[in-house]
């Protein structure tokens, strides 16, 4: 695996390399990214990654000076999987002045996650733009757990016509039902053995949806209310279309519930799509 910092280098690298799938990361690697790694492989000929903490993501009362940085036990992950090409900048190869021009999303950026993290994917979509602009891939793969994250990057692909398939890839979780997080390893012992409420709880209100029930609102208050009486702070559950993530609005739209709620210290997300 080729391991490339400079912009100029990587570029160099990936000349008459056929089909590029590019798979961003921020490092601390876990079996959900290389599940992504994998899926990255039947959609080109040059798998490449990236390895990048971005600070225009997080906020300011955030957790990007703790964020886990293993950079050496991710490059022996990537290259066991199989990734051709490794991109890991520094702040000063990406951001050598400050980053004056963003990318603004639309009003899908203030609300479930965007709500609670102010600016958060202005710096997702202007950091990926960048890097797309860099690595120039023909596809990329982002994982589902991240739905609303998804959703921005493919819709900005598409209205600002660039040439890239946008692969979702899906969620891995632990045995227990837990879904793959870097963040997982800042739970406690006891916190790690409440956390797949979480899913157990959107699993609930998928299968009652499935059953019929339509009453959206009244799902969402009992999945927060069990939550937080187990001693969870929980942003928002909500059930919402697929398509754009507004309300559900008719009897066939596909739908997503989604999940965002402190546990301890640590703020967990997930989704189920139904």
């Amino acid at each position: 695996m080729q391991i490339h910092s400079a912009i100029a280098d990587l570029r160099t690298a990936l000349k008459n390399r056929g089909r590029v799938v590019f798979v961003p990361t921020m490092g601390n690697l876990h079996a959900g990214h290389i599940s992504l790694m994998e899926q990255a492989r039947a959609h080109g000929d040059t798998v490449v990654a990236s390895i990048f903490v971005n600070r225009l993501q997080f906020g300011p009362n955030e957790d990007f000076d703790k964020y886990p940085r293993t950079f050496q036990a991710d490059c022996d992950k990537l290259a066991t999987a199989g990734v051709d090409v490794l991109f890991a900048p520094t702040e000063a190869d990406l951001y050598p002045e400050p980053q004056e021009y963003t990318v603004e999303p639309p009003a899908i950026q203030n609300i479930l996650d965007g709500e609670f993290r102010p600016g958060h994917f202005r710096g997702v979509a202007t950091v990926v733009l960048k890097l797309f602009n860099i690595v120039q891939p023909q596809a990329a793969v982002f994982g589902k757990k991240d739905y609303q994250q998804l959703m921005v990057i493919r819709n900005m692909t598409r209205q600002l016509a660039l040439p890239i398939t946008i692969v979702g890839g899906e969620t891995v979780r632990a045995e227990d039902g837990l879904a793959l997080s870097s963040r997982n390893g800042y739970l406690s012992t006891a916190d790690r053995a409440e956390a797949p409420r979480l899913y157990r709880l959107l699993q609930e209100i998928r299968t009652r949806i499935q059953a019929g029930e339509t009453k959206h609102t009244d799902l969402e208050k009992m999945a927060t209310a069990e939550l937080n009486r187990a001693g969870w702070q929980t942003d928002y559950v909500a059930v919402r279309q697929q398509s754009d993530l507004s309300p559900p609005s008719g009897a066939n739209a596909p739908l997503v519930v989604l999940a965002a709620s402190r546990l301890g210290s640590t703020r967990l997300i997930d989704n189920i799509e139904i």
